[in-house]
């Protein structure tokens, strides 16, 4: 399942003793086909102005753009919103910005944040890596996100294109500077050499800890998408991993 993050071209600086430095500019995602629904379409034309924040070089004050200081998650590649749209409303005390880039998957979660009357949800069409970048607040000049989600993104399991994978340094230093103080990262992916990656990269990360030894158990509420559920059908075997900030 392609999700929507994408492309690590950052500058170079220090934060906490230790160095991020610009990668080449590398997209982490592919841009695949298909087209809108009629009614997906019909959500994007009416309803992004009330929804989706346009991309800027500004950090976001999240309590303007939801009215109230409740924490926020940010899920990375969100792929049709079913579970940011299933999350969210489980959790109207949370707020949610979903980060994607395929017109179908932010047409679809339009219509649910409509459909369920969401209030606690919206969605920035652009990069990931751009828009966490430079729209999300350093935790020490507002306190930070309280989490980030990235359920399956692509794996890139082919090892010439593991540097195309998402989950890796310095962009795993750069979520941990957004994150709040006991805030988390959660990734969930059905490819297991991806998770092995992933997993050593986030435990090299500073002010990173596995909440558990290696693998996470299921989280109970989170719920499972179609794209999984087609791949437990067909017998995939799904990695989670939790750490804390």
């Amino acid at each position: 399942m392609g999700a929507g993050p994408g492309l690590f071209n950052f500058s170079a600086y220090k934060d906490d003793g230790y160095t991020l430095t610009a990668m080449d500019t590398i997209k982490s995602y592919v841009m695949r086909g298909g087209r809108a629904t009629k009614a997906q379409q019909y959500a994007l034309e009416t309803l992004s102005g009330k929804y989706c924040i346009p991309f800027n070089d500004t950090p976001l004050d999240f309590s303007t753009v939801f009215n109230n200081e409740n924490p926020v998650t940010i899920e990375i590649g969100f792929g049709m919103g079913s579970a940011t749209a299933e999350i969210a409303c489980a959790n109207p005390k949370k707020n949610y910005i979903g980060i994607e880039v395929f017109r179908a998957g932010i047409g679809r979660l339009l219509w649910e944040i409509e459909r369920r009357s969401l209030n606690n949800v919206r969605i920035i069409e652009y990069d990931a890596v751009s828009a966490i970048e430079k729209m999300l607040p350093d935790c020490a000049s507002s306190g930070g996100v309280e989490a980030f989600h990235i359920f399956f993104p692509d794996p890139w399991p082919k090892k010439k294109h593991n540097k195309r994978r998402l989950v890796k340094r310095p962009f795993t230093d750069m979520l941990s500077l957004k994150l709040k103080n006991g805030g988390y990262i959660y990734m969930v992916s059905d490819c297991e050499d991806y998770c092995n990656f992933a997993l050593s990269e986030l435990s090299a990360t500073p002010a990173l800890r596995n909440v558990y030894e290696k693998f996470a158990p299921a989280q109970e509420w989170r719920p499972l998408t179609k794209f999984e559920k087609k791949g437990l059908s067909h017998g995939s075997a799904i990695k989670e991993l939790l750490f804390v900030k």
